[in-house]
């Protein structure tokens, strides 16, 4: 019964930064291609504006909570040997903090 709740969790979430992820993708785009910004600084002030930064870092979340569970799920139901799938697991979670913190450092520059 955990098992399956954990699952529906999971695809819950997922399911919910989908839906995310493609709303702000869909609004930036619509945004880039009705009022273009004029050069990098436009785009610059555009992106540090407070609504739009905390959309771009709930976008990033979200990306890096998609990626997370999509790659956990593959790994659990595909790596059966337990040192080899925590290794696994430690090196994706490894990477997607890393790019989490990378993004981090870029959004606090925007400020």
């Amino acid at each position: 019964m955990s098992r399956q709740l954990s699952g529906f969790r999971a695809w819950m979430w997922q399911r919910a930064s989908a839906v995310y992820l493609a709303g702000f993708i869909v609004y930036v785009l619509a945004w880039l291609m009705f009022t273009p910004p004029g050069d990098h600084g436009a785009l610059k002030h555009w992106l540090a504006g407070l609504g739009m930064w905390l959309a771009t870092a709930l976008f990033f979340l979200a990306l890096l909570l998609h990626a997370w569970i999509g790659v956990r799920d593959v790994i659990l139901d595909y790596v059966k040997p337990p040192g080899l799938r925590l290794a696994a697991l430690a090196t994706v979670f490894a990477f997607l903090l890393t790019c989490g913190l990378w993004v981090a450092s870029i959004l606090m520059g925007l400020l």
